[in-house]
């Protein structure tokens, strides 16, 4: 899987956990069923049903770990989905800027960037995606 998928698949993770303690909550849901119901139609009601499990969980306990665990859980699930249908890719962001908007970080709304490189010898490499400060002696 390429950089921008594991990307796209980690943002989307995130978003919806994140979500699931909003009010936007069942319209995620409705969301992510959707795009499962496009990959593997007789898994959507399970997973839309994992994510009210998912909610009730983040509900109940409100620790940061529980939340970042649940977060990490989406995020593979994700990355499984878009390695076997990256087709979806386009779908998924989509639904990130159409539904889940709301719940993501500013910075995460603009359009992602993947950086390659390579340096051979003693050559270097410095990658940035904002501010870099480089200071050499």
């Amino acid at each position: 899987m390429d950089a921008e998928l594991m990307t796209l698949a980690s943002t989307a993770g995130t978003a919806v956990v994140t979500a699931l303690t909003t009010d936007l909550w069942q319209q995620t849901q409705v969301a992510v069923g959707a795009l499962w119901r496009r990959a593997y139609p007789e898994r959507a009601a399970t997973v839309e049903a994992e994510l009210t499990d998912t909610r009730t969980l983040l509900l109940a306990a409100p620790e940061d770990d529980v939340a970042e665990d649940s977060a990490d859980e989406w995020r593979l699930r994700f990355r499984r989905l878009l390695a076997t249908h990256p087709d979806l890719a386009d779908e998924l962001r989509r639904m990130l800027a159409e539904d889940l908007a709301p719940v993501l970080p500013a910075n995460s709304q603009s359009t992602s960037a993947v950086f390659n490189a390579t340096a051979s010898g003693h050559g270097r490499v410095y990658q940035s995606a904002g501010n870099q400060t480089i200071n050499e002696r």
